[in-house]
């Protein structure tokens, strides 16, 4: 197939293949990340990241190019999750920037295209680090440059640059030592590598088409309601009515299915997990129902997702048709939005205001407390997106507003929100763990300059040594510790502090590692799976081994992570 040339029609086409073959993907490449541990992974967040830009684009009624590219960078910009999607929408921003100016798209345009695309990823990474997906990026524009004037054909063109790009991907073990270590390659450029093949499987017809509609669902339990119009709103433990069907490429395991099950009876009540061999219906209440989403997304593509808070909408039949559901998620989100909005113009503006990333009521309370104005839920288990940020900002009636990403994988998202606001000063302190966010909360100085408090933030952050206590989902090789699925692990600041069978020992484990004779303080936040009585035994252990130490206990309700502790 010869393609001199590529059109609106043939740019959509190739996009919308791109998105479907990443998310269909998207568990393969979660499972190339090097830390097992439950967060939101690689392949999750740059198909977020994509399919929030298709979506748009499956919308669009015979676009022409410039609007086109228009909505993918916007899509993809606003809907970036994690560092890999940060970076994936900067590609995407770079190459529709070039592309969109363009008169004819051709082989030429297309290799300036993928320059411009590394050049404007590099520059949103303020420490780029080779054997990553910017290096797969570079390799891969390089040799668009190189092979230019060799083609008019943009398919064999495709498929050289695909190659150089695979090449590169192979190596990116010997560029970061811990991808050898692990055995892996790096899962960012991994998800690189898919989306360009994607691409290409669209251009040439080889693609599946791409639908923004939800597939139909036949069988016998196509449609799981519960009525919970008699329910009195004050018994109610679990708040949100969640329900969504995962799509699965191939039957699920009786024994998946009960795990499966099991992760979700942890999270409410009233489950209904029904498999059969092409989908499992979903059914649970939840007082978070990102986690049940999030953890249906491992399986696979989800639809007919509905999130209903039955304190307040009980009484309503499940809505069948799933373009009204988001019309109606639509238009409340536009009267909260605007009944916000209508707030802050009432309210008098403040000269500084903060934005704070967590998940947990513990952890919220405990920000709200040392003065946060907003929080984003997320962080640890499910990456907010740009536009999460954008719209936290929003609701800060302030001159200046500081954010507090507390993960080191949604500091790009809060960047390029703050490059995207354009009424006010956004800092973003580049926190990437929670107790580091409350340090530098703390160390605010409300007569100091902006510039001053970004330094003092960012030094009371680094003044903390600190480890996450999670467990690990599978079998690895990392920081010389051999890691087996269900091991209980302590990340410290740098890599894996230690690997043990018990949450007590992990703490106490991690808490040789980041002490010294001059600690003075130690605080441990205990998660949703711990409880009180567990956390105040291993406290007191800990302050029989470090006497000369003040050891605090706080509630922060986390998922996933047992304790967040730090050393000061």
């Amino acid at each position: 197939m010869d393609i001199q040339q590529l059109d609106a029609a043939l740019i959509r086409k190739a996009f919308l293949a791109a998105a479907s073959e990443l998310e269909s993907n998207k568990d393969w490449i979660n499972e190339l990340n090097v830390f097992p541990v439950p967060d939101g992974d690689t392949g999750t967040n740059m198909t977020l990241t994509i399919m929030t830009a298709a979506q748009d684009v499956a919308a669009l009624d015979e676009p022409d190019v410039p609007k086109l590219c228009k909505t993918i960078s916007s899509g993809s910009l606003r809907g970036a999750r994690g560092n890999s999607g940060v970076i994936l929408s900067q590609l995407l921003r770079g190459f529709t920037k070039e592309i969109a100016e363009s008169r004819k798209i051709t082989v030429q345009v297309l290799s300036s295209a993928m320059v411009r695309a590394t050049e404007t990823a590099y520059k949103a990474v303020m420490k780029p680090k080779e054997g990553t997906i910017l290096t797969v990026a570079r390799a891969m524009s390089a040799r668009a440059s190189e092979i230019k004037d060799q083609y008019t054909d943009i398919v064999a063109f495709t498929e050289d640059i695909i190659k150089a790009g695979d090449e590169a991907l192979e190596k990116t073990p010997e560029l970061l030592p811990v991808l050898k270590q692990a055995g892996v390659v790096d899962s960012g450029g991994q998800g690189l590598m898919v989306v360009m093949k994607g691409a290409l499987k669209g251009m040439t017809g080889k693609a599946a088409e791409f639908s923004a509609a939800e597939p139909s669902v036949s069988g016998e339990h196509e449609h799981i309601s519960v009525d919970t119009s008699s329910l009195d709103t004050s018994e109610i433990t679990f708040g949100y009515c969640t329900e969504f069907i995962v799509n699965l490429a191939e039957p699920l395991p009786d024994e998946e299915v009960e795990k499966l099950k099991d992760y979700l009876s942890s999270l409410g009540d009233s489950l209904v997990c029904v498999a059969s061999d092409e989908f499992v219906k979903v059914h649970v209440h939840t007082n978070d129902p990102g986690l049940a989403i999030q953890k249906g997304l491992s399986y696979g593509p989800l639809s007919r997702m509905k999130i209903d808070n039955m304190r307040e909408e009980h009484h309503e039949r499940l809505i069948k048709n799933a373009s009204q559901i988001a019309a109606q998620e639509k238009k409340k989100a536009d009267e909260e939005k605007q009944r916000k909005a209508e707030e802050e113009k009432k309210r008098e503006r403040k000269p500084y205001g903060f934005v704070s990333v967590s998940v947990g009521a513990g952890l919220e309370e405990i920000f709200r407390g040392i003065g946060v104005d907003n929080m984003i839920s997320g962080g640890q288990t499910m990456n907010p997106s740009t536009q999460d940020v954008l719209n936290a900002v929003a609701e800060v009636n302030a001159d200046t507003v500081y954010v507090l990403p507390n993960n080191k994988n949604i500091i790009l998202a809060a960047e390029q929100a703050r490059d995207l606001v354009k009424d006010r000063k956004i800092i973003v302190i580049p926190t990437t763990n929670i107790p580091q966010g409350i340090n530098a909360m703390i160390s605010f100085m409300p007569e100091a300059d902006p510039e001053e408090n970004l330094n003092s933030m960012k030094d009371a952050a680094a003044s903390l040594k600190t480890a996450q206590i999670t467990y690990a989902v599978r079998d690895t090789s990392i920081d010389g510790f051999e890691i087996h699925e269900g091991d209980i692990m302590a990340i410290g600041d740098h890599g894996m502090l230690t690997v043990e069978k018990s949450v007590p020992e992990a703490v106490k484990g991690a808490l040789a590692k980041i002490t010294d004779e001059d600690t003075e303080l130690i605080t441990l936040y205990y998660g949703a799976d711990v409880s009180k009585e567990d956390a105040e035994k291993l406290c007191g252990e800990i302050t029989e081994i470090y006497p000369d130490a003040e050891v605090e206990m706080n509630e922060g309700g986390q998922p996933v992570y047992y304790y967040f502790v730090s050393a000061e």
